[in-house]
């Protein structure tokens, strides 16, 4: 990858099966930038992922990740440069797994690590439970971890690989409201940190897009219906087209807040 490769770069992408999926989607993301990809359920965002992983080929358009265009060269490979934290994850993780073998596990691209690691890939994964904030986890079972702290591991299991793009695929569901804010915190955190790679953001709250998250796309039936930088984008205006029913957005500090309407009058 050079340096002056963006990130990402889709280029008039289509993406139909039995119907259209995505539908004509143009989006860059640059060095130094991190984006939240904002909608509804159903508005295309685990189909967006699923295209930029390899999972989901598309029809017509184009999709360049980390230099790479798809069709060109083998995503098993560049799968391996890009962290990923999903629910799907949390599923399969076996329960009687320690922490510190989670972590060391990203480093083999393997669910359930097996084999015997060198003392310096321990020492690294050590490093990483450090690094997230959970180093007095390493010796605990999955099983018994709470789900901040299983989130917290998962980003560690990423990280282990060195990749430069983080993706996080609703990392807040099932975690209570201090819980949640909790781990929003520990993002920045993480986001601030010189070795930071490029982090995304899936959700469909505003209340999870923390300052960290300096973009925002946002995704309806399968569309664009606006990207750009955070204080751009997010707007009642287009966030009422975006969950389809009239919404103001509160903004206190930093940090954004959501309201429901029941009358189109009322939003700004």
């Amino acid at each position: 990858m050079k340096k002056s490769d963006p990130i990402i770069e889709i280029s008039g992408l289509i993406i139909e099966r039995d119907a259209p999926i995505l539908r004509g989607i143009d989006w860059r993301v640059e060095r130094g930038q991190n984006w939240a990809i904002l909608g509804a359920n159903g508005s295309g965002k685990t189909s967006m992922l699923r295209a930029l992983t390899g999972y989901l080929p598309p029809t017509r358009g184009t999709i360049r990740v980390l230099g790479e265009t798809f069709g060109r060269f083998d995503w098993r490979e560049l799968r391996t440069r890009i962290g990923m934290v999903s629910s799907s994850i949390h599923e399969l993780m076996p329960e009687n797994e320690t922490a510190l073998d989670a972590v060391l596990s990203g480093k083999f691209a393997m669910i359930g690590y097996w084999g015997a690691a060198a003392p310096r890939e321990r020492r690294a994964a050590g490093a990483i439970l450090r690094r997230v904030e959970a180093h007095a986890l390493a010796g605990r079972a999955w099983g018994y971890l709470s789900q901040g702290e299983r989130q917290r591991v998962l980003i560690g299991r990423a990280l282990m690989a060195a990749p430069r793009l983080l993706i996080l695929d609703e990392p807040c569901a099932g975690l209570d409201p201090v819980a949640r804010e909790h781990f929003l915190q520990f993002i920045e955190r993480i986001a601030r940190t010189r070795t930071a790679p490029a982090m995304m953001l899936v959700t469909h709250h505003v209340e999870e897009i923390t300052p960290a998250f300096s973009h925002v796309i946002v995704l309806r039936e399968g569309r664009v219906l606006a990207a750009g930088p955070r204080a751009k984008v997010l707007n009642s205006k287009t966030l009422s087209a975006a969950f389809g029913a009239p919404v103001r957005l509160g903004k206190k500090g930093a940090r954004y807040s959501l309201a429901v309407h029941r009358a189109a009058s009322q939003v700004m």
